[in-house]
């Protein structure tokens, strides 16, 4: 992506079948910004990070789980992922999303 270019971002990421695409679209020392692209039943399993995220759906619709409380995001909602706490993604259909990752120094 080109400083200052506008863009579609669903259209910056392919689905490829059975799998999990990602594209870093920034990058600096206090966080990154990447595009996803899930094909149908693919996901993320639990993990943490030492990072507060911010996921925007651009297509489909997951459902992600954050500590024990599951949600089900779709197309044109966001939903923040507080650092250290456990989350994880299961798309029910193909799903694209943007994730915002940033550190906060304390």
């Amino acid at each position: 992506m080109k400083e200052s270019e506008v863009v579609a971002l669903a259209g910056q990421v392919s689905y490829q079948k059975g799998s999990v695409v990602s594209r870093k679209i920034l990058s600096g020392k206090r966080g990154n910004v990447t595009l996803f692209a899930f094909a149908e039943g693919e996901g993320l399993t639990e993990h943490t990070s030492p990072y507060d995220a911010l996921v925007v759906v651009l297509e489909g619709q997951a459902a992600i789980r954050i500590a024990d409380d599951e949600h089900q995001v779709a197309a044109g909602q966001a939903i923040r992922l507080p650092a250290g706490v456990p989350h994880a993604l299961a798309a029910n259909q193909p799903f694209k999303m943007m994730l915002t990752m940033i550190r906060h120094d304390d």
